[in-house]
């Protein structure tokens, strides 16, 4: 049976309390310049308050988010199909993007949420946000706190910070990281899912002297596979480079608060060179996310030598001679992060599905249902599918 959407219309829900007028513009910091670009209702409006950057609206030409109170987007819909129906081990992992609201929008709305009624009465929330001022650690710690509010009827109580990253790291006006978006119609997802006994069977076969996390493992998995597909489509192996992001809260000498909210991160690049196996991928990226985490302990974020080294790790990659003749891959996980925490009071989620703009070659890593294993996403060209699936590690993907 087709999957068919009836929309029951559209609002937008604006802060409980006005944002004072000093608070009116938020100006996002350098991480977030260098991004690409349930009476759930009334437990929104409390949480917007307080996390109000993402009721306004972004100005590309001032490079500044107004916090002017008008509000998150906010659609009801409903959907003649049961919360089963998508869940089985075979479904189209497309099928989710119907009920991420990416396509409807708009361009200067930070927020757009779709809350979506199964014919069983569960609930689909879809969440598409502005990443100019929301990073995938912001995102979580809106869903929980949002999530906590609805539990707490008339109760507006914050633990975090709230919107810090300009204040961290003030805008220096540099332009966005050139990424190699691929248009609809020629990409498509691909979906790889380790639970935990085969994450297990991989961390057993991997000969090394060091301990490797799940992430590690699988990104290592990912990265060999692609460096395969380019050899193959190229005739012969290109330079390539891995681009993995690092989430700076809790990691400087001058610590940067867990629930912080704005663009966050650093970049990790690293180039495998003559590396063959799976463990010697691991093997590199777990030295050189370790070198990288070791060096932002040592600076504090607020001093020059922090602030230089964070801006750094954007602008080397980009500057590198013939970037667009290289082979780059970039990996971002979300796995640590609660997702599968998130509770509105019905429940926690059973499945968890990240989306960003389609970029190739981009990886998106994620805790598997209920906080276990592994889930990856990969962007690939529709003609690099066959060969990326017979360039995965069939010794090690197949444990």
């Amino acid at each position: 049976m087709a999957m068919k959407f009836e929309y029951l219309g559209s609002k937008f829900i604006k802060t409980f309390v006005p944002t004072p007028q000093n608070l009116k513009n938020y100006k996002p910091g350098f991480i977030d310049e260098l991004a690409p670009f349930m009476n759930v209702a009334k437990s929104l409006e409390k949480v917007l308050t307080r996390l109000y950057p993402l009721a306004g609206r972004y100005v590309e030409e001032t490079h500044i988010v107004e916090c002017n109170d008008e509000g998150a987007e906010f659609i009801q819909a409903e959907v003649n199909v049961k919360l089963e129906d998508i869940l089985v081990p075979d479904a189209d992992v497309t099928l989710a993007d119907e009920f991420i609201p990416m396509k409807t929008k708009p361009r200067d709305v930070v927020l757009t949420i779709q809350s979506t009624i199964f014919e069983c009465g569960s609930v689909a929330l879809g969440v598409s946000a502005t990443h100019k001022v929301v990073d995938a650690s912001t995102l979580c710690t809106f869903l929980n706190e949002w999530a906590a509010m609805n539990q707490e009827e008339n109760e507006i109580n914050f633990t975090g910070p709230g919107f810090i990253s300009s204040s961290l790291f003030p805008g220096h006006g540099v332009r966005p990281i050139p990424t190699p978006f691929i248009t609809n119609d020629q990409y498509t997802r691909k979906k790889l899912s380790f639970n935990e006994s085969a994450i297990s069977k991989i961390k057993a076969k991997a000969i090394t002297s060091v301990r490797l996390s799940k992430v590690q493992l699988v990104s290592a998995i990912i990265c060999k596979a692609l460096v395969g597909v380019d050899r193959v489509t190229h005739g012969y192996r290109r330079e390539s480079i891995l681009g993995q992001i690092i989430n700076l809260r809790e990691k400087m000498a001058s610590p940067i608060p867990k629930h912080s909210c704005g663009n966050l991160w650093g970049l990790c690049a690293t180039k495998p060179t003559i590396l063959e196996t799976t463990e010697e991928f691991a093997n590199l990226i777990h030295d050189s996310i370790k070198k990288a985490v070791n060096d932002y302990s040592k600076l504090h974020h607020d001093s020059e030598q922090g602030q230089t080294m964070v801006l750094n790790t954007f602008l080397k990659p980009t500057n590198i001679n013939n970037l667009e003749s290289m082979n780059v891959i970039p990996i971002s996980s979300w796995c640590k992060f609660p997702f599968y925490e998130v509770d509105f009071g019905f429940g926690k989620p059973k499945w968890v599905v990240p989306w960003t703009a389609p970029i190739k070659n981009f990886g998106l890593l994620i805790d598997g249902p209920g906080g276990n294993g592994v889930e990856a996403y990969i962007f690939l060209e529709v003609k690099d599918v066959p060969y990326f699936e017979e360039a995965l590690d069939e010794n090690i993907f197949g444990a």
